[in-house]
């Protein structure tokens, strides 16, 4: 056995243990850093060859671990872009130079741009909807934008569909038409610049099963009703079925809408085919797009990943899909400054899709991922490393004083 061996393995696990202590110095720093994975450090025995009679002291060798797949808990707020994932997953986001990274860490704020951007200065990525459904690039982080909830303010949308559920009294009884009317309502749409435009809907019933129905521009009117200035934007006749199969449905031969050109707006259809002709008074509920010009009030995102910005008027119009990114071994992925990770060699390639598919969590709003540091243990941990430290430096000291006792035999 050689004195210089003692030492050099006394030195040795000084060293690792003081791996471990900066491990558990880093986890303890973070305790509270939203999204942090704890670290941890193993050790591995090194074995010289030793011949008979004579042993040869080896050493330790020290391995980080990141617990990256290891969940922390939720913690609740108050901010609609404060995100947290439930499950597998984490959130592509890029630096200001566009290099892509994963994070778990979503506490997400709009910058002076209304991009949204973490503590670390991390941009969260998604796709736009502006175009319709994005597509998904499954095994890249590429075709992304950072997402962004201001450049859609003061936007207005002509109305261009509405699908109305009406019912139309079978017992009224028939009348001559204009300016007799059966039933009347009315439809609010927007033209192309999200003024607003009332359509007057009327419902004439000039024979058994058969009705007449004229749409009207109110801003045409003089009281609110007939007389109009200008002729009927939209007419047609529509017959019901009233046989046992039938029950009060439009007949196969009836159309089953009306189209229109709004004023100073787009083409518009009114989807009449869930209208009905049944012995109650008359009823009619439509639904359709198209808005004024408004400001975002605030944004909401959805489960899947859907970011929605819901306007002053209450329209909610979806803007961006937040997708979720994984590897085949997260615990391997390479961490980063700023609580983030890069893909490397030992975490194999990254898979892209959306959130609740190909086995991927589900996007919590209003809520961030605790740091899933256990202090107590990190503490344990702390005290054990101290301990370690001390026996190993007593081995030194030990090999230390015999080798000066061994110096001094001449003397």
């Amino acid at each position: 056995m050689s004195l210089y061996g003692v030492m050099r393995t006394g030195g040795s696990g000084m060293t690792a243990q003081s791996n471990k202590l900066s491990t558990v110095a880093d986890n303890i720093a973070n305790v509270n850093t939203s999204g942090y994975k704890r670290a941890s450090t193993e050790f591995s025995s090194l074995v010289l060859r030793s011949g008979t009679g004579n042993y040869n002291s080896g050493s330790v060798e020290t391995h980080v671990r990141y617990a990256i797949s290891d969940p922390g808990t939720l913690n609740y707020t108050t901010s609609a872009t404060d995100l947290a994932i439930q499950g597998n997953g984490f959130f592509a986001v890029s630096d200001a130079r566009g290099t892509p990274y994963l994070t778990r860490a979503g506490s997400f704020v709009p910058d002076g741009e209304g991009n949204l951007v973490n503590a670390a200065g991390y941009y969260l990525m998604g796709y736009s909807l502006a175009n319709g459904a994005p597509n998904v690039v499954a095994n890249g982080l590429t075709g992304m934008e950072v997402v962004n909830i201001g450049q859609t303010a003061l936007e207005g949308n002509p109305s261009t569909a509405a699908v109305a559920s009406a019912n139309l009294d079978a017992n009224a009884a028939i009348t001559a038409g204009p300016p007799a009317y059966t039933s009347k309502t009315s439809l609010i749409t927007y033209d192309n610049i999200g003024n607003k435009v009332t359509l007057d809907i009327y419902a004439y019933k000039t024979a058994a099963n058969t009705w007449s129905m004229e749409i009207y521009n109110n801003a045409d009117s003089t009281a609110g009703g007939f007389p109009y200035s200008s002729a009927a934007l939209a007419s047609d006749v529509f017959t019901f079925d009233v046989s046992a199969t039938g029950k009060g449905r439009l007949d196969a031969a009836s159309p089953t809408s009306l189209a229109l050109t709004i004023p100073g707006g787009s083409p518009f259809t009114l989807d009449l085919s869930a209208m009905t002709q049944v012995a109650d008074d008359f009823q009619f509920k439509a639904t359709g797009d198209g808005n004024s010009p408004s400001s975002i009030d605030k944004v909401e995102v959805d489960t899947d990943g859907t970011l929605y910005a819901v306007y002053d008027d209450g329209t909610r119009i979806a803007t961006y899909r937040i997708p979720l990114a994984t590897v085949p071994s997260p615990d391997n992925l390479v961490p980063e400054a700023g609580n983030v990770y890069s893909v490397g060699i030992d975490s194999g390639n990254v898979q892209v899709d959306f959130a609740g598919r190909s086995g991927l969590g589900t996007i919590k709003s209003e809520a961030l991922e605790a740091s899933n540091v256990d202090l107590a243990a990190e503490l344990t941990s702390m005290i054990e490393s101290q301990r370690g430290y001390t026996a190993n430096s007593k081995v030194f000291q030990t090999g230390a004083d015999l080798l000066d006792v061994l110096v001094n035999l001449k003397r």
